[in-house]
């Protein structure tokens, strides 16, 4: 008995401390989830009674949920990831904490970011709704092996007109495709030219300027290199796509620096050493992709989730993790500035690429959201599968979509 009551004592007490845990839900997609189970056990050396409990959905569905959870007030978790995409719609939106108020006081804080982060996720009247956590600096990927194949300089692709030109010697000399989707060219020209502090589609006034030049020029070279058989008609995130990495396929791909912890652990890891990155053609500067982290207004535990955002965020040692684990991005300056930005990337053929991404970063300008990005952005793909799939006319597409755009805003 004397050996058993102690027994029984410590049962008791750790059953107690089990009981007493916090849970904290936090919603997110595929992959974020990933670089959260590498911060989580940092988180739960500084707060051991917090549970923290990953909603996982996909993408699409990740978003669609939040969006119905917020218009019902039902089902929402205590923290909720946004991808770039949305935060827009978000921030204009109601339903999240406004972080620039007390208690976040999210301004102290804002100064720690990748500057062009901030703009991103306030809304037109200044509500500050989610905090950044990774970043996407656009970056042009290459096969050097198929380069070299080829007999192409990686710097004489540094113009669209010589992007193209490289792409026909790459066809003809190794059947290997320029890209997988002309379209991905349109998009990173779109990003890349926006003016400073407005939205890709929208002008300082609101003002849908989706038929203006750049978006012209933007849809003329996708519709060139489409002409020219040299993408391969592959859309992004299907079975084709990774295939196509796998096998060697095609020779570049625009993308977020994200792309190369995609590669790396699941999509073509068998590719490693072959892959190099560079700036992208004509001194263009675009980020491409982005997450952040926002809290409910409806949460229930709103300062243990302020208290894990902050870690997440603005954590070196957290981001640093989020880094290592799948290729995210930091965020954070300083966690930029954190030695393994100088190793160099064996998947890259050990090329230092993280300067190149970070130099890319920091060069970014800041946009501005509108809740109606994510709208204008799924009628201006549409418009563009009609150039490419269906030979219509880019000045007549792009009218179309400025008048469809309009509508959906009345």
């Amino acid at each position: 008995m004397k050996k058993i009551l102690p027994l029984l004592a410590l049962l008791i007490l750790a059953s107690l401390a089990v009981a007493q845990k916090t849970t904290l839900t936090v919603a997110v997609f595929p992959n974020l989830d990933d670089s959260l189970k590498a911060q989580i056990p940092l988180f739960n050396k500084k707060f051991p009674d917090v549970e923290v409990k990953l909603v996982i959905q996909q993408y699409a569905d990740h978003h669609n949920a939040l969006t119905t959870a917020l218009a019902t007030g039902q089902g929402l978790p205590d923290v909720a990831a946004i991808e770039i995409g949305y935060v827009g719609r978000f921030a204009e939106g109601q339903g999240f904490e406004d972080l620039n108020k007390a208690p976040y006081s999210a301004g102290q804080y804002k100064k720690l970011f990748t500057p062009y982060t901030i703009s991103q996720a306030t809304s037109s009247d200044g509500r500050f709704i989610a905090m950044p956590t990774d970043i996407g600096p656009g970056t042009f990927f290459y096969r050097n092996d198929i380069l070299q194949k080829a007999g192409v300089d990686p710097k004489s692709m540094m113009t669209w007109p010589g992007y193209i030109a490289a792409g026909r010697a790459i066809k003809s000399s190794t059947g290997s495709f320029l890209i997988a989707d002309a379209a991905d060219v349109a998009w990173i020209n779109i990003f890349a030219t926006t003016p400073a502090n407005t939205s890709p589609y929208f002008d300082e006034q609101g003002k849908v300027v989706v038929d203006t030049p750049r978006f012209v020029r933007a849809f003329e070279l996708a519709k060139n290199i489409r002409a020219a058989g040299l993408d391969a008609r592959i859309g992004s995130w299907t079975n084709e796509w990774y295939d196509a990495f796998k096998k060697g396929t095609v020779a570049t791909q625009f993308s977020g620096a994200w792309l190369m912890g995609h590669l790396k652990n699941w999509m073509a890891p068998d590719t490693k050493g072959l892959w190099r990155v560079q700036q992208l053609p004509e001194g263009m500067y675009a980020s491409w992709g982005g997450s952040f982290y926002g809290i409910p207004s409806a949460s229930k535990n709103k300062a243990l989730a302020w208290e894990f955002i902050k870690f997440v965020t603005t954590n070196d040692e957290s981001q640093i993790a989020g880094f290592k684990a799948i290729g995210a991005f930091p965020a954070l300056l300083a966690a930029q500035n954190d030695p393994v930005f100088n190793d160099p990337v064996e998947f890259l053929g050990g090329q230092k690429a993280f300067l190149i991404w970070r130099d890319a970063a920091r060069r970014v300008k800041p946009l501005k959201a509108n809740k109606y990005d994510r709208v204008a952005y799924e009628i201006l793909g549409t418009a563009l599968s009609q150039v490419l799939d269906e030979g219509k006319d880019v000045t007549a597409a792009l009218a179309e979509a400025k008048r469809l755009i309009e509508r959906r805003m009345r």
